[in-house]
């Protein structure tokens, strides 16, 4: 009866072989684990924070602007260029509108100073001055394009929020239909918007809809042609993308006092 004979060296090759496979498995099982972590972070932990602070932040603006008293809410018409610029009537002014205002309303960067309310979406969020990914829009905040107008001024307040992650706000703008309200509450006044008119899908770089009298340049037909007071909202598209675009115009349509 013959008996094979294995070499030593075929032993110690098949065990190192063995041993590699397994611990590629590893590498591969942490790499796995690692990745589903980064996943849970930004998909998960990221909302989860950001809403917390951007709640915490729309309660310290309701908290501090209650607290004012009546003479804090008056305004220097020699200072505050509110007192003369707010319409009374959302009616177009005869002339094009200007996106600069004087420096003493201008707000801090990254600073929250208003509060976005979106009734059909069950939204609440701060605005901050500037589009900062670090500074506003990872906080959960909705940001002001600088640049643009003020709320309730001639011209386009124009905003931008996260999608997707970081408390993602403007998830389902893409649900807004012609007619939505969308408020905008600062410490001395409350805007009232109603959705007027959305663009899907636009470029990245369709600084039209940023304009005064916003329309468009990809999409000539989705805008306007006349002065008038606009909020504009934009987001990615697709989404967990930022390739391009998507947008939601309103008009003003009422002011209260606060």
């Amino acid at each position: 009866m013959r008996v094979s004979v294995v070499q030593h060296s075929t032993r110690r090759w098949r065990a190192r072989r063995r041993r590699a496979l397994w611990a590629g498995g590893e590498v591969l099982v942490t790499l796995g684990v690692v990745l589903l972590l980064l996943v849970v972070h930004q998909l998960w932990w990221t909302n989860r924070q950001a809403r917390d602070g951007a709640e915490r932040r729309v309660e310290a603006l309701e908290r501090e602007w209650g607290a004012g008293g009546a003479e804090d809410r008056l305004i220097d018409s020699g200072t505050s260029p509110e007192a003369s610029e707010e319409p009374r009537a959302p009616e177009p002014p005869p002339v094009a509108p200007t996106t600069t205002t004087r420096s003493a309303s201008r707000p801090d960067p990254s600073h929250a100073y208003a509060i976005l309310t979106i009734p059909r979406l069950d939204l609440r969020v701060p605005v901050a001055e500037g589009i900062s990914k670090p500074d506003v829009l990872n906080k959960g905040y909705v940001g002001h394009y600088p640049g643009t107008q003020q709320p309730g001024r001639a011209g386009n307040f124009a905003l931008a929020g996260h999608r997707n992650t970081h408390g993602e706000p403007f998830r389902y703008v893409n649900r807004l239909d012609d007619g939505d309200e969308i408020l905008v509450e600062t410490r001395d006044a409350v805007y009232t918007y109603a959705v007027d008119q959305t663009v899907p899908q636009t470029s990245a770089r369709d600084t039209g809809v940023l304009r005064p009298v916003p329309r468009s340049l990809v999409h000539p037909a989705r805008g306007y042609r006349h002065p008038g007071y606009y909020l504009t909202l934009t987001t990615c598209t697709p989404e967990y993308t930022s390739t391009y675009r998507l947008v939601v115009w309103g008009k003003l349509i009422s002011m209260r006092p606060r």
